[in-house]
């Protein structure tokens, strides 16, 4: 450890050797917690960079049923638009929230500033990711989010229904509330990874024998009903020639479910998966996405060098004197 008490100044040893234990342990399991933290954020950073590399891209129209990736661009479905809350910008996605700045003193009497949040939300709303082939609906509902805006700014209310205009942004600006709002627009380039799977068409179609057994069961409950349908020649029991017409009408209705099911379009619906891989939706594409995640994957990995060692550090010090 002579490498970190030659970066730092002599007497934070001192400060450390005669800390309080209460004050003492409880910095440490904080830094060891930081370490914990960071090892995670290294697999967890690798992990998706790795997927989204080795996943190959599909196209709507021929994409597999289970996890895949989708690229394309957004687009609002049919009905009502999606609008950001705070800025009333019309979007496919938005993440917003609002804090309040509050001053305290510490128990030396330094005071000290932080942001507390008062009101956040996302947006849960259905919207469409178009290729060449066709259309995907996507539930944003559990996925991580690169957007295409972020913006914050600064206001004097704890509710902000100013629009786009009068805001105060930047470094120096000030006020008791900010603001923070994340968005995509219609448009946007979309980058989708997650569980596909297709509804309603031919491929929602169930297995006919199956769906034979499953009505016959069912006619089967009702004895009577049975029996005055099916019973040719009255003598109160449905014999094998009476079977094989109810079988066969049973047959007659399962098919034409199906012809009514072959004449509705299929729906590709986008969601998160239930096996724990990561849902992501981007606005930046394949390979910059999976650089971003290397990066944060590099970064986690320096800050659990340097907590480590910090631990490490603070451990051997104080139980060696």
């Amino acid at each position: 450890m002579g490498f970190i008490e030659a970066m730092l100044p002599p007497e934070w040893a001192a400060r450390v050797i005669q800390a309080d234990p209460v004050e003492f342990w409880a910095g440490t399991l904080f830094v060891v917690a930081v370490t914990v933290a960071a090892l995670y954020g290294v697999v967890r950073f690798l992990r998706r960079a790795r997927i989204i590399e080795d996943t190959p891209t599909s196209r709507i129209r021929s994409a597999a049923q289970g996890y895949v990736e989708l690229v394309g661009h957004g687009e609002l479905m049919d009905g009502a638009p999606v609008i950001a809350p705070l800025t009333g910008t019309v979007c496919t996605w938005y993440h917003y929230k609002i804090e309040e700045k509050v001053e305290s003193h510490d128990s030396r009497g330094v005071r000290t500033t932080r942001w507390r949040t008062i009101a956040s939300g996302a947006s849960d709303s259905l919207f469409l990711l178009r290729d060449e082939t066709g259309a995907c609906v996507i539930d944003p509902d559990g996925a991580e989010v690169t957007p295409a805006a972020s913006e914050v700014w600064y206001g004097d209310t704890p509710s902000w229904s100013g629009g786009l205009s009068r805001r105060r942004s930047g470094l120096f600006s000030t006020g008791q509330y900010r603001y923070t709002e994340k968005r995509m627009h219609p448009g946007d380039p979309l980058y989708a990874i997650g569980l596909f799977r297709t509804e309603g068409g031919a491929s929602d179609l169930p297995n006919v024998r199956d769906e034979v057994r499953h009505l016959l069961s069912q006619w089967k409950r009702d004895q009577e009903a049975l029996r005055q349908r099916f019973d040719r020649n009255g003598d109160g029991r449905i014999d094998l020639h009476e079977w094989e017409d109810a079988r066969q009408a049973a047959l007659a209705e399962v098919m034409e479910a199906h012809s009514e099911r072959l004449r509705s379009p299929a729906i590709h619906l986008l969601t998160k998966p239930q096996d724990g891989r990561p849902y992501i939706l981007s606005v930046l594409p394949q390979e910059s996405l999976a650089r971003r995640y290397r990066r944060l994957a590099g970064g986690s990995f320096a800050a659990f060098l340097i907590a480590g060692a910090a631990a490490t550090w603070l451990l051997t010090l104080r139980l060696t004197h």
